[in-house]
């Protein structure tokens, strides 16, 4: 594997606690890969728009038939698939909103879900094509959400981005949570320290995948 694709989509920028989760991993992938290729995709509300009727519409023509302003508009989403596309292995932090993801990554999730390109519609249901990437899901929670947590059942999150990952062709998905980083400083020590130990064999998992 030698193309990584780094996602982020924390309105905390820098100082996100799921991007330095991410952050650290990606590091570590650097140096068991070091002709590796990393390619950091931030997506804050500047640089990752919702889509529009315009937009939808763009991405919905087959790029020689599309007119100047539906290439201008439909490019964004092309580059987005074809970093995807590109990739070996995928990294998203994904700090965790009012229970699901953050509008930034919906929008891309949004840009880069299109039929016939990322998935398909055949007579036996929707086929995702973006198969034999690894990806990994850094995640960063105020509270706990696991399975024996009273509040599991408001995990929009984890099930979400799975199952539109996989909707797709991404089936190889592994999830690290930060969790407790909103219930007091040690409680959030505790929960990077968790995460930090999940890593550690990570980067053989993705070199062997």
């Amino acid at each position: 594997m030698h193309h990584l694709l780094f996602i982020t989509s924390s309105l905390f920028g820098e100082a996100s606690k799921s991007r330095l989760i991410g952050a650290e991993f990606v590091e570590a992938w650097r140096r068991a890969h070091p002709r590796a290729t990393v390619v950091e995709r931030v997506l804050s509300a500047d640089t990752m728009p919702h889509l529009t009727q315009e937009t939808l519409a763009a991405a919905a023509t087959p790029a020689a038939s599309r007119t100047p302003a539906q290439q201008a508009a439909a490019a964004l989403a092309d580059k987005l698939i074809e970093e995807v596309e590109a990739a070996d292995v995928i990294v998203i932090a994904a700090p965790m909103y009012n229970f699901t993801i953050s509008t930034t990554l919906k929008a891309w999730v949004d840009h880069i879900a299109r039929a016939g390109r990322t998935f398909r519609y055949t007579a036996h249901g929707p086929e995702g094509l973006l198969h034999g990437k690894t990806v990994f899901v850094m995640t960063a929670r105020g509270g706990f959400y696991n399975a024996d947590s009273p509040a599991a059942a408001l995990d929009f999150q984890e099930p979400y981005l799975r199952a539109i990952l996989g909707f797709v062709g991404m089936t190889n998905v592994t999830f690290v949570h930060a969790e407790g980083l909103a219930i007091d400083p040690e409680t959030a020590t505790r929960g990077l320290h968790a995460a930090r130990q999940a890593l550690v064999n990570l980067v053989p998992a993705a070199q062997a995948a």
